[in-house]
């Protein structure tokens, strides 16, 4: 039997949101249900992270859980419209066969601005994928953005799981990417040390949005990370394995930040590139003292100036960079970096090894990954000539198959 509203709401109490921000998913949900209608409630798949793959897989491999989790939301703020949102071609046919006629999907171009809520609400309105200033926010206008774990987490819930675990990506370390089930009180160190056997000299926490972080014997949850300065984000950890250098990896991750603003708002465009521009420099052994004086200023004024997260994200990072890594970033005053040189890469790397069973953290699984097709609405898309996606299992059960940058 449905539970009814209010006993869904009690249900999502102590969940919160897997997009990035960590919302008390029971929280939202109250406030839609008593904002007036008509109410919307949106399951958003749109993984922005580059380096996260929780939200692909849930849609290729467990869409029920997804959907069920959409159903139990929609009862609890009495929603007139449901909506899964993603870019992933690869989820489309697995999401289309299982979902009711009463949903509607819609996939949009992959952009790391595309999932923000706002950037939702544009598109559900028939603009483009780019976020708006707040307040309001959408939660408080009647339409409800819930991360697809999230909902995947509230359906475990109804289904008697107390405490389901988190979804974790980790890439780097010169390993393909993995994916983790996260159990209550795991370490970081834990985690890192089931996706690499190698030392490991801090992580990129949190996506992009954490910043760096050497401190590996914290807990991996919202609190854990937050008491450590860092950010769980959506789960996705980029390992510095000994061949890695903390410069590089941050210039690459705020060149990818700097190319995926929206271009909207002046303080974002120039501050985000300024500080992409400045650890290029530091990257080529070209910038200075006063650079770095100014990197830390420009740093540290950016936070909040923009629609959405993307500079506060930019702006953690460059902090975190100047303060977990000090030495490092002063030998960079001299050219000579060998790491430096090489590539990186923020995306989940492909892997020619097989795909590998679903299973706790100690025995921890591997991933596959390709580049993903050009993206096309749903209204344009085409019936593939690969088979239909086969029956879900349990989740400790499931391979994980066919998860794909």
């Amino acid at each position: 039997m449905t539970p009814s509203p209010s006993e869904i709401i009690e249900l999502a109490a102590g969940l919160r949101g897997r997009g990035g921000a960590g919302f008390p998913t029971a929280t939202k949900l109250a406030s839609v249900r008593r904002a007036a209608a008509p109410r919307t409630v949106v399951a958003n798949g749109e993984e922005g992270e580059p380096g996260s793959l929780k939200d692909r897989w849930l849609l290729r491999e467990r869409p029920e859980l997804v959907l069920e989790g959409l159903r139990l939301a929609a009862v609890a703020i009495e929603a007139d419209r449901s909506v899964v949102y993603f870019s992933d071609q690869a989820a489309e046919q697995s999401v289309i066969r299982l979902a009711p006629p009463t949903v509607e999907i819609i996939r949009v171009a992959p952009r790391y601005v595309a999932g923000e809520e706002t950037s939702i609400v544009r598109v559900l309105d028939g603009g483009p994928a780019l976020p708006l200033a707040k307040p309001p926010r959408p939660y408080e206008q009647g339409v409800l953005v819930l991360n697809v774990e999230s909902l995947a987490r509230l359906a475990r819930r109804a289904a008697g799981e107390s405490d389901p675990p988190l979804l974790a990506t980790l890439t780097g370390g010169g390993r393909p990417a993995t994916l983790h089930e996260v159990h209550p009180g795991t370490t970081l160190r834990a985690l890192t040390e089931a996706h690499t056997p190698d030392p490991v000299r801090g992580v990129l926490a949190g996506g992009l949005f954490g910043g760096f972080l050497t401190t590996l014997d914290v807990e991996v949850s919202h609190d854990g990370l937050a008491a450590a300065g860092s950010a769980l984000g959506c789960g996705a950890f980029r390992v510095l394995g000994p061949d890695d250098c903390p410069v590089a990896v941050a210039a690459a991750a705020l060149d990818y930040l700097a190319g995926q603003s929206a271009q909207q708002c002046g303080a974002c465009i120039r501050g985000t590139d300024a500080l992409s521009a400045t650890v290029a420099a530091l990257r080529a052994g070209t910038a200075t003292a006063a650079d770095l004086d100014l990197l830390a200023t420009r740093a540290s004024r950016l936070p909040g100036r923009g629609a959405c997260g993307l500079p506060d994200a930019a702006a953690r990072l460059a902090t975190s960079l100047l303060t977990v890594f000090p030495a490092v970033v002063r030998r960079h005053l001299i050219p000579g970096c060998e790491a430096c040189r090489l590539p990186v890469d923020l995306h989940a790397t492909s892997t020619s090894a097989p795909p590998q069973p679903a299973r706790r953290l100690d025995q921890h699984t591997t991933s596959t990954s390709a580049p993903p097709q050009p993206a096309r609405h749903l209204d344009q898309h085409t019936t593939p000539t690969s088979p239909p996606p086969r029956p879900a299992r349990d989740l400790d059960q499931h391979a994980i198959e066919g998860v794909r940058a």
